[in-house]
C-alpha cells in the first residue's frame, strides 16, 4: 500500500479493487466498533453503483459477522442516494445493498434499515427521508459515523452530479434532495454535502484507469469546480479517506497540494 496526504484527505493506493474493497470493510469494522463502544450505536450510510459491491461482499463473509457481531444488533443503516425506481427494482440501490449484505445479516432489527422511497414522488420521497433522518438522529445536523461513497466516471458522487445546483451556494439547508439529472432525463434521490461533509468518517473507494484523469483533477486543487462534485466533499471535522487501485492512482502526484483540510468545505 503506498500513502499519498492531499487536500486533507488520506489516499491509500492499493494494488486492485479486490484489495482496496479488503481495506473498506476492515475499515468498516473498525469504525462500528469504535462507534458502538463510544456511543452505543453505529450509524452508517450505504453507496449504491457497482465498485462497492465487493465490499459489501466481504461484510457478509462469516469472519466479518462475527466481527461485527456485537454491532450489528445497534447499527443503523441508511442510504446515500437510490435511483427512482422501486425497491425491487434491479437498479434499486437498496435492492443491491440488501441482497450483497443485509439479507444475510438478520441481526440487524429491520427497523433500523432505513431506505429512501424511490417508488415516491421524489421531492416526497427526499422530504419523507429528510424527516426520517432528523427523528432518528434527534437533530436538524445529524453526524453520521460513516458514509461511503464512489466517483462515477464524471465525478459525480452519491447523486451530486457535475453543475449540479446541490452544489452552489443557498443549497445547503436541505439533508436530502431531490434532483433533475439532465442527463440521465429523471431524478436521483441523494443526500446533501451538508450530511456528507458532517460525517464522522468518510471513505471513498475508486477503481479503475478511466477514473485516472478524473481523480487527478479532483486532487490538483481545492478550488471549486462544478464539474467535479467528488472535489466537494471534505468533512468539516471529520476522517476523510480514498481507497484506490494503482490504475485509478497512477496520474496521482505524490506532491501535496491544496490548503488545510476544512478550508472552504461547503455546509
Amino acid at each position: 500500500m503506498k500513502l499519498l496526504l492531499k487536500n486533507g484527505a488520506r489516499i491509500e493506493i492499493w494494488r486492485d479493487l479486490a484489495e482496496a474493497s479488503e481495506r473498506a470493510a476492515l475499515l468498516f469494522c473498525e469504525i462500528a466498533l469504535r462507534s458502538v463502544a463510544e456511543r452505543g450505536r453505529f450509524r452508517v450510510a450505504l453507496p449504491g453503483g457497482s465498485t462497492p459491491k465487493a465490499m459489501l461482499t466481504l461484510l457478509a463473509r462469516a469472519e466479518y459477522r462475527e466481527a461485527l457481531a456485537s454491532a450489528w444488533p445497534l447499527t443503523s443503516v441508511f442510504w446515500t442516494d437510490e435511483r427512482c425506481v422501486p425497491p425491487d427494482d434491479p437498479q434499486s440501490n437498496f435492492r443491491m445493498g440488501h441482497e450483497t449484505l443485509l439479507r444475510h445479516i438478520p441481526s440487524v432489527p429491520a427497523s433500523q434499515i432505513h431506505r429512501m422511497r424511490g417508488e415516491d414522488l421524489p421531492e416526497r420521497a427526499a422530504a419523507l427521508y429528510s424527516s426520517l433522518i432528523e427523528s432518528e438522529f434527534g437533530t436538524s445536523d445529524p453526524v453520521f459515523d460513516l458514509i461511503l461513497l464512489g466517483m462515477g466516471d464524471d465525478a459525480h458522487t452519491a447523486s451530486i452530479f457535475p453543475h449540479s445546483p446541490l452544489l452552489k451556494d443557498g443549497t445547503g439547508d436541505k439533508l436530502v434532495a431531490a434532483p433533475y439529472v439532465k442527463k440521465l432525463r429523471a431524478h436521483r434521490l441523494t443526500l446533501t454535502l451538508r450530511p456528507l461533509n458532517h460525517a464522522a468518517n468518510v471513505i471513498f473507494l475508486v477503481s479503475g484507469k478511466e477514473k485516472s484523469t478524473l481523480l487527478d483533477k479532483v486532487f490538483a486543487s481545492l478550488e471549486e469546480d462544478e464539474a467535479l462534485p467528488a472535489r466537494y466533499v471534505r468533512p468539516l471535522e471529520g476522517e476523510l479517506t480514498w481507497l484506490v487501485d494503482e490504475e485509478a492512482a497512477r496520474l496521482l502526484s505524490s506532491e501535496p497540494s491544496g490548503l488545510s483540510p476544512h478550508a472552504h468545505a461547503p455546509v
